[in-house]
């Protein structure tokens, strides 16, 4: 048994797919296939069920390629040791953030991080929250920022905090003396919003299910690439748009183009959270990351106060 049949076994659970796990292993198929056919031998198990719907592993395969995945986070942490001799705040943390967080909160972030961390840099990547989930599972990346809810095995999550949502005008919309705005009202208006794939379009769509049908009717001119882009139609007055309160803008334009306000009781918002593998080994790094966010000057959110999950994880600290 190696390390590198282990690696074989994880990218084939990953891919389900023996050609494109090979490529993601950058060797041939019959290099990998023949890799995974001498670990199932030395094991005496089936790891994976060849069938129509594609290649999945058997039950024991999957505790197998669980353990495999821990063996080789720990193999790593010996890399880790002798590059930094073990200090956990040290060398870079691979953070993902979902496309709707990302521009908001890493200006906040990074700053206090390098002030508490200065020697742990953060590569960052951002994702929908299925790539970033898919990510994490294989250890592209460390620690993962979205939205919640999230049940995944394996995957702890840490709430951080709760973001209202508002709603986005332009400034000489007959809106602009209103209040508070009923989600009845935004069906009518066409609101702008973000493509399919993107989970905060969905929170959208449960706050003003029929804002998908108004958008529909529209013929598509109503959807937007970014939240920042949809900002910019809402400016030039093509129409309203709801948003993450930190993505309103006000700091970037001012009365004369938008305007923004608040939704009617109860006002929609959602559960911002860290997620990272059961098997992660940096404690300190998911603490000073937690604590990085809680003293961002993030004025619109809600800090939330809950202590950090505890891990029946063995790995070694």
């Amino acid at each position: 048994m190696t390390l590198t049949e282990l690696r074989y076994i994880i990218a084939v659970a990953r891919e389900q797919h023996f050609g494109r796990a090979a490529e993601s292993c950058f060797v041939s198929q019959p290099t990998l296939s023949m890799g995974v056919k001498k670990l199932e031998e030395e094991l005496g198990i089936t790891l994976f069920e060849r069938g129509p719907g594609g290649i999945t592993p058997t039950p024991a395969g999957e505790r197998v390629i669980e353990q495999a995945q821990r063996v080789l986070e720990e193999a790593g942490r010996i890399k880790e040791i002798a590059r930094h001799g073990g200090d956990p705040l040290c060398g870079p943390l691979r953070v993902g953030a979902i496309f709707t967080i990302g521009p908001y909160l890493l200006p906040h972030l990074i700053p206090e991080l390098h002030s508490t961390a200065p020697q742990m840099p953060l590569q960052v990547d951002e994702d929908y929250t299925a790539g970033l989930i898919e990510k994490l599972k294989r250890g592209s990346i460390d620690v993962a920022i979205l939205s919640l809810p999230l049940e995944e095995p394996g995957i702890i999550t840490w709430p951080l905090y709760d973001e209202s949502f508002v709603i986005v005008i332009p400034a000489t919309h007959p809106w602009k003396n209103e209040k508070r705005i009923n989600p009845q009202q935004l069906a009518a208006e066409h609101p702008l919003m973000l493509g399919p794939g993107h989970c905060f379009r969905d929170q959208i769509l449960e706050v003003c299910p029929g804002c998908i049908r108004s958008s529909e009717e529209s013929q598509g001119a109503q959807i937007g690439s970014s939240l920042e882009t949809i900002r910019h139609m809402v400016a030039s007055g093509l129409g309203v748009t709801i948003l993450p309160c930190t993505a309103a803008g006000v700091d970037i334009y001012n009365q004369y183009l938008i305007a923004v306000k608040q939704f009617e009781n109860p006002v929609p918002t959602r559960r911002v959270a860290l997620a990272w593998r059961k098997s992660f080994h940096r404690d300190e790094a998911i603490q000073a990351i937690h604590d990085a966010i809680k003293n961002a000057p993030l004025r619109c959110i809600k800090q939330l106060d809950l202590p950090k999950p505890v891990t029946t994880s063995t790995s070694s600290r």
